[in-house]
């Protein structure tokens, strides 16, 4: 019984000797982990463009928990660059198509769905702004990667959708004015007669009407120009 108890309180120590090791290790891994996923913030995703980097194998086992964390930025980039190419590219692109007046009537079927798309676009910017918000409330961070990732979420996600707030209304007047031009053009039938780059109407109050609707569209576009100018900027 004697050699027992002097087994037991031999093992003891060594028992919590190995506990003490072990949840050292553990915590040398999580410090590790740590250390490169604020490394890749500051090297990589600071210095990214729209698109952020999928992660790959390797830096998903060196980052380990932290991939979660990581999440947050790279779904919210994605679904705003989901959106800008799905709404915004697009207008920009039938923007640059229209050289003459005949191309407000034949890009407006196009303009037309753009418009469309802009209020779910809108929709979707918010949903995905207010799931980053509320994922990005539920860390907690330590105290050395908190502001490291603070700033990375301020370039990816605040930012960027502070940008586009004022970016989608202003497509959205843009694009319903160039429908308008495009709708009163196509009303017009054969009435209307296209030379070179300009077009002609048989009366004055036809021309008179024409002007009206165009006359908006030099402010309009220059308020979507810049608006756009300073998304991208802020994306990049």
């Amino acid at each position: 019984m004697a050699t027992g108890k002097s087994c037991s309180r031999w093992f003891a120590p060594f028992l919590a000797l190995l506990m003490v090791v072990s949840l050292s290790g553990c915590f040398d891994k999580e410090a590790d982990q740590r250390k490169a996923f604020i490394d890749f913030l500051q090297n990589t995703v600071m210095r990214s463009g729209e698109h952020l980097p999928t992660l790959t194998t390797d830096q998903k086992k060196q980052f380990g928990s932290f991939v979660s964390d990581y999440a947050i930025l790279y779904g919210f980039s994605q679904q705003m660059n989901q959106a800008m190419d799905s709404g915004i590219k697009p207008l920009v692109d039938s923007i640059n198509g229209i050289r003459s007046p005949q191309d407000y009537m034949t890009s407006r079927d196009t303009l037309r769905q753009i418009n469309g798309s802009l209020g779910v676009l809108s929709q979707q910017v918010q949903n995905a702004k207010m799931q980053a918000d509320s994922a990005r409330s539920g860390l907690q961070l330590a105290d050395d990667l908190k502001p490291v990732f603070d700033q990375a979420y301020q370039k990816v996600v605040t930012a960027p959708s502070n940008a586009v707030t004022p970016l989608i209304p202003a497509a959205q007047v843009l694009s319903q004015q160039l429908v308008q031009v495009g709708d009163f053009v196509q009303q017009q039938g054969d009435k209307v007669t296209f030379v070179a780059d300009g077009i002609q109407f048989p009366t004055t109050e036809q021309a008179n009407q024409y002007n009206a609707l165009i006359g908006p569209l030099t402010a309009q576009h220059q308020a979507f120009s810049q608006a756009y100018a300073s998304a991208m900027n802020t994306m990049q």
